[in-house]
């Protein structure tokens, strides 16, 4: 039975990009082009997936080998062109009966369908060939693709190589292929330099093909952005855009309100539950989940964080790798930094930044506080200006404080330390030692006022200051006249 393996071409610069990363390493909706592809290509379980890699080498396959599925790497020196990077395969497929399915790494948006329709299509026809093509309003850059007068592919040309009525023409080449191993590596020996670029071009096999009376095949897609090669960064911009409209039109026909869709930014694994609301320039990425009836509003950034059913987030806050329960309140102007667990019902208001700490049920802070390596128990008041103080400098410390505590505004806890429940903790304290339960903990200087101190002081500025003298003469008589 014949087999299918899937050849990635990964090589080329992507001079267009303007860019001192390799093309295939740029990202759509955050994940890079190359790995977009070799998902599609895993999709059809192939008994072998190639790589052809050479500008920044070892960036793509370090990029690669975070991907669980095997592939092998082959690289192709002198960067020749694409029938060049073809054959440096020839020798890892020596053993391959059957069908190489060509793909490009930086043609990222295909769909799984339209590969199986390409494969099954290829085998079922009995085609050495079969090339897939899309049709553009505006084809500049691309090759095109030629037809005789009953509709068979007979040639693709190269646009720096086209005539001026050949750049008319609007189908073209989209870079995949599905091809026999004989024929193509037979073929891709046979393809000559002789164009403007000096370069081997892979699409020189379909006029081989023509010659040789190879049976040949085309597949051409309605959809052409899902065929579009990225090759500038307008392109790139594009492919963004379809997958975010593509994300957002699933959310929204599955029950969730994004209110202006041209303006939210939602990655393709965040999920979101029902009757959720998303406000304008929000941003929800990596694997994020969030509730049902929750409201996200304006200027928010979430990664990796999973957030329960009716939590509020309001404008100016970013959440990274957090844990929000049920019923919860973030922001506004609120940070939450990794392994933070906010608990049911607990608030975390405006200039507040969390880091590494749980937040009890129904507890609160409210306004410009610091907490980290903290544990907070239920029902916890958090004041105004509240610090932890968990890093000496070489170790950080942790600091706990359990239920029912109040802490009073402009509080400092020096870590390590410990406050027993229903403590009450005096505003502008600085906590040093644990605070036993029910207690009053007080840490801060006796206040002392000096009466008459300020004219003292100003007389004194007299004698060293004459300047004053007239200022200062003013004010003892009024003075004078309290008296």
């Amino acid at each position: 039975m014949k087999k299918l393996a899937v050849l990635i071409l990964a090589a080329g610069i992507g001079k267009r990009l303007k860019s001192r990363k390799a093309k295939v390493l740029h990202t759509i909706a955050g994940e890079p082009m190359i790995m977009r592809v070799l998902k599609k290509a895993i999709a059809l379980t192939p008994v072998k997936i190639i790589i052809i890699v050479g500008h920044q080498s070892e960036a793509v396959k370090a990029c690669i080998k975070e991907s669980s599925h095997a592939v092998e790497f082959v690289e192709q020196k002198g960067l020749m062109g694409t029938a060049h990077a073809v054959l440096q395969a020839e020798k890892s497929l020596r053993d391959l009966d059957g069908t190489v399915l060509i793909l490009s790494g930086d043609v990222p948006l295909v769909g799984d369908e339209n590969l199986r329709f390409l494969y099954e299509s290829h085998r079922k026809a009995g085609n050495d060939i079969t090339i897939v093509s899309t049709v553009l309003t505006d084809p500049s850059g691309y090759g095109r693709v030629l037809r005789d007068a009953n509709g068979g592919v007979v040639r693709i040309i190269e646009d720096k190589d086209a005539t001026e009525e050949e750049k008319k023409i609007r189908e073209i080449n989209t870079g995949i292929y599905a091809a026999e191993k004989e024929f193509l590596f037979k073929a891709v020996k046979d393809v000559r330099k002789e164009n403007v670029q000096e370069e081997y071009y892979l699409t020189d096999i379909v006029e081989i093909a023509v010659k040789e009376g190879k049976k040949i095949g085309a597949i051409t897609v309605k959809n052409a952005i899902e065929v579009m090669g990225i090759n500038t960064r307008v392109e790139l911009a594009d492919a963004e855009r379809y997958f975010r409209k593509r994300k957002l039109s699933d959310l929204m026909l599955n029950g969730v309100t994004i209110v202006d869709p041209a303006n939210t930014y939602i990655g393709p694994s965040v999920s979101i539950g029902i009757d959720s609301i998303i406000y304008p320039n929000t941003f929800l990425e990596g694997m994020t989940t969030i509730g049902e009836d929750c409201v996200i509003y304006p200027n928010v950034r979430i990664i990796d964080s999973h957030l329960g059913n009716r939590v509020v987030v309001k404008e100016c806050s970013f959440i990274l790798e957090g844990e929000i329960e049920d019923e919860a309140t973030i922001g506004p102007f609120s940070q939450l930094r990794p392994e933070t667990v906010i608990k049911k019902g607990a608030k975390i208001g405006n200039f507040v930044e969390v880091k590494k700490s749980t937040i009890g049920e129904g507890s609160k802070a409210l306004h410009l506080s610091y907490i980290g390596d903290t544990t907070i128990g239920k029902g916890v008041n958090i004041g105004a200006g509240t610090i932890t103080c968990n890093y000496d400098g070489t170790k950080k410390y942790p600091t706990i404080i359990e239920d029912e505590v109040f802490v009073g505004s402009d509080t400092q806890f020096v870590a390590p330390v410990r406050v027993g429940k229903g403590a009450v903790i005096a505003a502008g304290s600085t906590i040093t030692k644990d605070v036993p339960r029910n207690a009053l903990a007080i840490s801060r200087v006796e206040q002392k006022n000096k009466e008459g101190w300020v004219l003292k002081r100003k007389l004194k500025v007299q004698s060293l200051r004459p300047e004053l003298r007239p200022r200062v003469s003013k004010l003892k008589v009024r003075k004078k006249k309290q008296k």
